[in-house]
């Protein structure tokens, strides 16, 4: 498979700016933009099978282009922990698109976010006085939406942090494995590609996870009362989407609930709901029927 190209995006923050990194594939001119973002531990190789599959069977030229989300991959650490939020995420999204946009001019714009990159294009879709150089035309949400259930925040913490050491990349992938069951059935090659950039070499030897433990500070104040309080303003997001959007959930995801899946195709932009068997939280998009699923609305007119 072709290796993307890795840029940054310089942007700001109250300690000084970091910088953020970006994975391209395709066509750097091409004023069709796909943005695909993952979720809240991992990193923008996750996409390498969607992002080839787009650029090859896109009819006309495309960029695809899968960040790091700060203090992930390739991205800088923040100096303080307590700007791994949210409004900080959606920021840097915003500056990444009008640094794509003075690349080429973006002419037609889709987002693809996996849970955490779910709720960032949410802030973007659903932020109309936001500046953009293009309105998201096409959202794909997976695995996410404005209620997240407790329990699932609640597993989720309990690994969140601790990045450990490992001898092998094989041994850190079998660590991950333990907590990405609902990632559903993969081959070993599919795992060991979706494994290898999650891990970063240790001085001395060994292999630890890419991310900054520190992402774990402001998701562990996270309590049930101020997520239900969340809910109310990612609802009023969602309803203020505009984009056409396709919603993906995992048939056992403890994320994302059947009935708030439901509602979703009923209210705001009213998606189209698309339940993945066998698969919890949340589908990987590497495995071809999910690939096809994906790149037929991301790549419809």
């Amino acid at each position: 498979m072709p290796t993307p190209t890795l840029d940054y995006v310089p942007c700001p923050d109250a300690a000084g700016g970091h910088r953020m990194a970006y994975w391209q594939w395709g066509d750097a001119a091409a004023g069709r933009v796909v943005v695909c973002v993952h979720g809240l531990s991992r990193q923008g190789r996750d996409f390498d099978v969607l992002a080839q599959a787009l650029v090859d069977r896109s009819p006309d030229p495309i960029r695809v282009v899968c960040p790091d989300v700060v203090g992930r991959g390739r991205s800088d650490w923040l100096k303080d922990p307590r700007g791994y939020v949210q409004p900080t995420y959606v920021g840097d999204m915003v500056v990444l698109l009008e640094a794509l946009h003075r690349q080429a001019p973006i002419a037609d714009l889709s987002w693809f976010g996996s849970s955490m990159g779910g709720l960032i294009g949410l802030g973007l879709a659903g932020s109309p006085k936001l500046s953009l150089p293009s309105p998201v035309r096409r959202l794909v949400l997976n695995d996410v939406g404005p209620v997240i259930q407790w329990q699932a925040l609640q597993r989720i913490g309990g690994y969140l942090g601790q990045t450990g050491r490992f001898e092998t990349v094989g041994e850190a992938a079998h660590a991950m494995w333990t907590v990405s069951a609902g990632f559903g059935a993969h081959t070993a090659e599919q795992w060991l590609a979706l494994s290898t950039p999650m891990v970063r070499p240790l001085d001395g030897g060994g292999w630890t996870l890419h991310y900054d433990p520190a992402i774990a500070v402001p998701f562990r104040e996270v309590t049930e009362q101020s997520a239900l309080q969340g809910a109310a303003g990612l609802w009023a997001l969602y309803d203020a989407v505009k984009a056409r959007t396709l919603l993906v959930r995992g048939a056992r995801s403890d994320l994302l609930t059947h009935d708030t899946a439901l509602a979703m195709t009923q209210r705001g932009p009213h998606a189209r709901l698309v339940e993945i068997e066998g698969v919890g939280h949340a589908p990987t998009f590497v495995v071809p029927g999910q690939v096809d699923l994906a790149t037929a609305f991301l790549l419809e007119p």
